[in-house]
């Protein structure tokens, strides 16, 4: 696996990364599209995307938006159907972490799927909701990593 990280600076990058999101997110789990694009699908000051690429293809993406002082939100992690189990998803949010290191933030937060939170356990986020909760109609926590 050679990974290549794409920090998204063109709509044919971002676009990419919607169409990934789009195949795991609305195809695969049925979450319906109008929740899942919001206003920070764009290129801007305060949202920052990434793209994992793999000979050339999109395999990968995430984003990275500010959450509160200090406080970087990942969002919207999604790895490809054909490209899981494989490391990408690490790499992908080790890049948003880095990232945010970059940006001068100092902890960052999510809302994992419950079905993913062992890998988000293995890469040092812990969980702080003190229950489960519904979003897009899948079960998540919140979990919180100092950077």
């Amino acid at each position: 696996m050679a990974a290549e990280i794409v920090h998204v600076t063109t709509d044919e990058q971002l676009q990419m990364g919607l169409d990934i999101r789009k195949k795991v997110f609305v195809e695969e789990q049925k979450v319906p599209e109008e929740e899942e694009i919001d206003e920070y699908d764009v290129i801007g000051d305060n949202v920052h995307h990434i793209l994992l690429m793999d000979e050339g293809l999109p395999v990968a993406t995430g984003r990275l938006i500010y959450y509160k002082a200090g406080t970087a939100k990942m969002q919207r992690i999604a790895v490809d159907k054909d490209y899981r189990s494989k490391g990408y998803g690490r790499i992908l949010l080790l890049a948003l972490e880095e990232l945010a290191r970059e940006l001068g933030l100092e902890s960052s937060i999510l809302d994992g799927q419950c079905q993913a939170e062992d890998f988000y356990n293995k890469l040092g986020y812990e969980v702080i909701s003190p229950e489960p909760f519904y979003d897009a109609g899948i079960l998540h926590v919140r979990m919180q990593k100092t950077l």
